[in-house]
């Protein structure tokens, strides 16, 4: 680049990745080297690229593996939200509020056929999947969030925790 040119070029993305090839050779997901695979059940089935072991030698610890994943999923879908119903039309959703700007709401399909500010959208042809939210039911959030029936979860450590 001549001196005193200050637009930057623009790099080669193909002749990028082809001298990353050269220098580190290329690498297969099947390649599999390390400690942790030298346990049989710890080995992935043929075709599987999975890393993880699959235990189908021991059906038990299988089982007990899917359990505990299933209850992590179910916790981490479920974990803090609270029912609440809106006054307007009684709508029923999954409130989770994490702070002063952050409100997680899970909608279900018979809330959203319930709810009186969709049906409004729907009827002028609109897609109510489309709006941002329902200001009755933000109203009733925060109604609930007066009343104590439904709480701010605070992802800051509170004082004494260590």
């Amino acid at each position: 680049m001549p001196a005193g040119d200050e637009q930057a070029e623009t790099p080669d993305v193909d002749r990028l990745a082809r001298s990353m090839l050269l220098l580190h050779g290329g690498h297969d997901d099947d390649d599999h080297h390390g400690d942790h695979h030298d346990h049989p059940e710890a080995r992935p089935s043929t075709g599987n690229w999975s890393k993880a072991p699959d235990f189908r030698s021991d059906p038990q610890r299988a089982a007990a593996v899917h359990e505990a994943t299933a209850r992590d999923k179910e916790r981490y879908l479920t974990s803090g939200l609270a029912s609440v119903d809106c006054r307007f039309c009684h709508a029923t959703v999954q409130v989770k509020k994490l702070g002063p700007e952050h409100t997680t709401v899970q909608w279900n399909a018979a809330a959203a056929r319930r709810c009186a500010v969709f049906d409004e959208i729907r009827a002028a042809g609109g897609d109510p999947a489309r709006a941002k939210s329902c200001h009755r039911l933000t109203d009733s959030i925060k109604h609930a969030i007066a009343e104590g029936c439904l709480e701010e979860i605070s992802s800051a450590p509170s004082p004494g925790d260590g």
